[in-house]
C-alpha cells in the first residue's frame, strides 16, 4: 500500500465537508438529536425508578456507544456512495489505487467522524445530563475499538453487496446496520432473547461489548469474557468480509460491473 494514495484519497472526502452543509448536519445535528431524544426518556423514566429497573440509567451510554458503531459503518458506506454518486468508482479502480488502499482511506474516514461525533455526543450528555461517558473507566477504550472494528465489518459488507447488485442495494448503506441492532443488546441484556436468537446474538461482536459495559456499570464485574470474544469474533469477521470484498471487486471487473454500477 502507497500512503500518498491512501491520503489523496482522504483529502477528496475531506473537500466534500467544507461547503455542504448536510455533510457537516449528519456529523454534528443528527448525532445530537438522538442524544436529546433518549436523554429525555431516560430522564422520564429515572423518576420511576422504584417501578423501572434501574438498567434504564445506562441507556445514555449504550446510545453513544450505538452511535459510534453506527459511524463507523457509515464512514466506509458513505464514502463509498460519494464515488458512485460522482460516477467516479470507474476512475478509481482503473488507477493504480488497490483494494487495499481505498479500504484503509475509508477506514480512515470512518475514524475521524467516529472521533468528532463521540467527542459531541459526551460532551452534550455531560452538559444537558450530567452524564459522564467515563464511569465505564479504562474498558471505555477497548469497548470502543471494537465497535468501531465492528462497524468496519457491516461498512465493509455493504460496499460490497452494492458494488455487486447496484443502486437497488444502496438502502442498506443506511438499514444493513440496523438489521444488526435486535441482535446487538443495545439497551437490553441478551437473557430476554428467545434462545434461538441468543444463538444468533452470540456470533455478534457488539453483543458482547454492550453486555460488558452492563457488566462494568451495573456490578463492576470484569469484562474480559466479553472483551475476549469480541476480539475473536472481529478479527475473524473482518478478515471474512476483507477477502469477500477482494473478490466482489475482482468479480466486477471481471463482469464489466464498475461500468454500470450506480445506473
Amino acid at each position: 500500500m502507497k500512503l500518498h494514495r491512501i491520503t489523496a484519497l482522504i483529502v477528496r472526502h475531506l473537500y466534500l465537508y467544507r461547503r455542504s452543509l448536510p455533510r457537516i448536519m449528519e456529523i454534528f445535528y443528527w448525532p445530537f438529536l438522538d442524544l436529546v431524544i433518549w436523554g429525555f426518556i431516560t430522564l422520564y423514566l429515572a423518576r420511576y425508578q422504584s417501578q423501572v429497573p434501574g438498567f434504564v440509567t445506562f441507556f445514555l451510554g449504550a446510545l453513544i456507544l450505538w452511535d459510534m458503531l453506527f459511524r463507523s459503518q457509515q464512514g466506509i458506506t458513505i464514502s463509498f456512495l460519494e464515488e458512485l454518486w460522482a460516477r467516479n468508482l470507474m476512475n478509481l479502480f482503473a488507477s493504480p489505487l488497490k483494494p487495499s488502499e481505498f479500504l484503509a482511506a475509508t477506514m480512515a474516514m470512518s475514524m475521524m467522524k467516529v472521533t468528532i461525533v463521540s467527542i459531541v455526543m459526551a460532551g452534550c450528555a455531560l452538559f444537558f445530563y450530567s452524564y459522564n461517558i467515563l464511569v465505564v473507566g479504562v474498558w471505555l477504550m477497548p469497548f470502543v475499538l471494537n465497535l468501531v472494528v465492528t462497524g468496519w465489518i457491516i461498512g465493509v459488507l455493504t460496499t460490497s453487496l452494492i458494488m455487486r447488485f447496484g443502486q437497488e442495494a444502496e438502502v442498506l448503506a443506511w438499514s444493513m446496520v440496523f438489521l444488526f441492532q435486535p441482535i446487538s443488546c443495545v439497551f437490553y441484556p441478551m437473557e430476554v432473547l428467545p434462545k434461538w436468537l441468543q444463538m444468533i446474538a452470540m456470533a455478534n461482536p457488539a453483543a458482547h461489548i454492550f453486555e460488558g459495559m452492563r457488566a462494568v456499570l451495573g456490578t463492576g464485574a470484569s469484562p474480559i469474557g466479553n472483551l475476549a470474544w469480541a476480539v475473536c469474533l472481529n478479527g475473524v469477521l473482518l478478515v471474512g468480509v476483507v477477502t469477500w470484498f477482494y473478490r466482489t471487486v475482482a468479480y466486477c471487473k471481471d463482469q464489466g460491473l464498475l461500468v454500470r454500477v450506480g445506473e
